[in-house]
């Protein structure tokens, strides 16, 4: 009977010592980790947890909400999860997740959530912006009116982009994509407009030549890296492009002009399947997520043109799609067609024979179209396209037949100067006054009667002739966006000259 009445006591002081506890643990705020691994945690407890909320775990180490279930929290992490274990308490931070912004960011390289990895120390900045954002509504939109120039021949004069438009470049693996966004972002220099670019899945050896190449041309002072490299985990990689758009943001919202670059979102969609395949949610079309479109258009809609009365501000995406044998039929491409307002189609066949970059001007389209291009290029390549599509017509036809008549062999010789000017180097775009000097010496038919491996040898003597002796042509088309008859002329002669006096290397006979 000693004994029960023992037992009884301490049971009782057990029962008292719990009562006396004055702290408990809010399920609602405070969650346990269940099971972690693959950069996915699974949470008992955040009762009241926000989809796309920012959870701090031990260490400290941080995670966005991605699932919520009845029982569980699913929770991706960012960085590593080797430091959180089954039975860690988190915490929620009522906040969702965000990233630095501001000046301070151009010139530097950063990770998906604002951290430098450049070397260079602390980014000195004290605004964020949430990483998830509504994009502007319809009625705070402009129309899209003024072109964004590339510096290259091809698409300036074929498919132009307007600022606040959605260019989606896509094509094969080493087909030129990531340098036609290169030398774009080279292109803005002393143009006011502010670059963001994101590498989704690269590897860093390729981001590192990127921004030495930007080094090089003094265009990392106006741009931004964000980098989320292939052997970060799938959390980071989703992140990385709505973080980098969050930077650009920023700045179209204080009136700036931004151009961005999503390399690659065929990545993206990867790390999201991955991510999403580790939450345990089903898998649809390809094994994609049955959300992929949304994830691209809820990214995308946030590049646009801001109306006056919010500053006129833009975003111009360019984003980077791979397609496997040049199918563009394919899940992940045909979403992201439907999402932007044309494309760049790089073939893989013009590649290979030389052809840089590597449009196809027949499955190419601008939806924009001329209304991004200025009055001057209009004129000079209202017919390039079609030039191009006959030339490839006959260029098939031709194929089957030894004897042609005078008008196909003249399309021939024409398409292929014209092919041969549109030719470019990397990392070396031009402005915009040379660019339209150059459709204009192939639409003059001036140059279809020279041989085609000397046409740019040619329209290097006539860049040189000009800057030498009639600067005032480049300046009127550059200052008072003025291509006159006289000016025409003027390109006229010195073009007959040079080609009189090819051999001649003697630029000052050419001054007049």
């Amino acid at each position: 009977m000693a004994n029960i009445n023992n037992l009884n006591s301490l049971s009782q002081i057990i029962k008292d010592e719990i009562d006396r506890v004055e702290h408990k643990i809010d399920t609602s705020s405070v969650g346990q980790v269940v099971s972690v691994g693959d950069c996915i945690a699974t949470i008992y407890g955040l009762e009241e947890a926000m989809y796309g909320e920012l959870i701090v775990f031990p260490g400290p180490s941080y995670g966005m909400v991605m699932n919520i279930e009845e029982n569980s929290i699913g929770v991706a992490l960012f960085g590593n999860d080797t430091n959180i274990k089954e039975g860690d308490l988190c915490q929620r931070t009522k906040e969702v997740v965000s990233i630095p912004v501001g000046d301070a960011l151009l010139g530097r390289v950063i990770n998906a959530i604002g951290t430098p990895i450049d070397g260079l120390g602390k980014i000195e900045t004290t605004t964020t912006r949430p990483v998830e954002l509504q994009a502007p509504q319809i009625m705070d939109r402009d129309k899209v009116n003024e072109p964004l120039e590339t510096g290259i021949k091809a698409i300036d004069s074929m498919i132009p982009i307007g600022k606040g438009q959605r260019e989606l470049i896509i094509g094969d693996r080493q087909t030129g994509k990531t340098a036609i966004a290169i030398d774009t972002i080279i292109n803005q220099k002393d143009k006011n407009v502010y670059c963001v670019y994101c590498a989704i899945g690269q590897k860093n050896s390729s981001i590192a030549q990127i921004m030495n190449k930007l080094k090089q041309h003094d265009a990392l002072k106006y741009t931004c890296i964000v980098n989320s490299s292939a052997s970060e985990p799938s959390p980071m990689q989703y992140i990385a492009p709505y973080s980098a758009v969050s930077i650009a943001e920023y700045w179209m919202h204080q009136g700036k002009d931004v151009l961005i670059v999503y390399d690659d979102l065929s990545k993206h969609a990867v790390a999201y399947r991955t991510l999403l395949l580790l939450l345990r949610r089903s898998p649809g079309r390809e094994a994609y997520p049955g959300d992929i479109f949304y994830l691209h258009s809820r990214l995308l809609e946030r590049a646009c043109k801001l109306s006056k009365e919010l500053g006129g501000g833009s975003i111009t995406a360019l984003p980077i799609v791979e397609t496997q044998a040049g199918d563009i039929s394919a899940y992940i491409p045909t979403n992201i067609i439907s999402i932007t307002d044309g494309q760049l189609f790089l073939n893989t066949d013009l590649f290979n024979i030389g052809q840089r970059p590597a449009i196809d001007s027949n499955l190419s389209v601008s939806r924009v179209g001329s209304s991004a291009q200025t009055k001057i290029m209009k004129e000079v390549s209202k017919n390039l396209r079609m030039q191009l599509a006959s030339y490839h017509e006959m260029l098939d036809f031709s194929r089957f037949g030894s004897d042609l008549d005078k008008s196909t062999q003249k399309i021939l010789n024409h398409g292929a100067i014209l092919l041969e000017v549109l030719k470019q180097k990397q990392y070396m775009p031009l402005k915009m006054s040379q660019e339209i000097i150059d459709i204009y010496a192939v639409q003059s038919g001036l140059l279809d009667d020279v041989n085609a491996n000397s046409v740019h040898h040619i329209l290097k003597l006539l860049d040189n002739a000009i800057r030498t002796h009639h600067n005032y042509i480049y300046e009127h088309i550059e200052n008072d966006k003025k291509f006159t008859d006289e000016d025409k002329n003027e390109i006229n002669e010195l073009i007959n000259t040079i080609k009189k006096n090819i051999d001649e290397e003697d630029l000052t006979k050419y001054g007049g």
